[in-house]
């Protein structure tokens, strides 16, 4: 019998995608609080070069359960192409992924947005209680 939903997350890695310090310092407390560890990265391109080197078996261990990607990133990968990346990716294309922004999207980008990612959610910032993050992260990885 394999771990719970909690139990993968506690056991693991979350990759976070966020280019503001402040805001992935707080997002890593979270993580370290749940008992997960960060793998933080601050440009899509640093995550596509991470992405290619898990598909070709260059990193196979301690992938991360769930994924939280800024939308807004620097560079010319977004976090929208980002989330695309990570659903072509064998090894973890059947990870929760949630998109954050702090800029209000109309409904219809929204909803382009999450197809286009593959993601399971958008959030808007400045980012939910912690509690209630841990909860929606929790339910997501089940």
């Amino acid at each position: 019998m394999g771990p719970t939903g909690s139990d993968r997350l506690t056991m693991t890695r979350w990759l976070l995608v966020e280019d503001e310090p402040d805001i992935y310092e707080v997002l890593n407390h979270l993580n370290a609080i749940v008992g997960a560890t960060s793998l933080i990265f601050t440009t899509g391109e640093e995550v596509a070069d991470w992405l290619e080197a898990v598909e070709t078996g260059e990193i196979t261990d301690d992938l991360p359960v769930f994924a939280l990607v800024d939308i807004r990133l620097p560079g010319r990968i977004d976090g929208v192409a980002v989330g695309e990346r990570i659903r072509r990716c064998g090894p973890l294309r059947h990870i929760p992924i949630v998109l954050m922004t702090a800029y209000r999207l109309s409904p219809d980008k929204e909803t382009e947005c999450i197809r286009r990612a593959g993601a399971n959610r958008l959030i808007y910032k400045p980012l939910p209680p912690l509690s209630e993050m841990k909860k929606m992260f929790f339910n997501l990885v089940r």
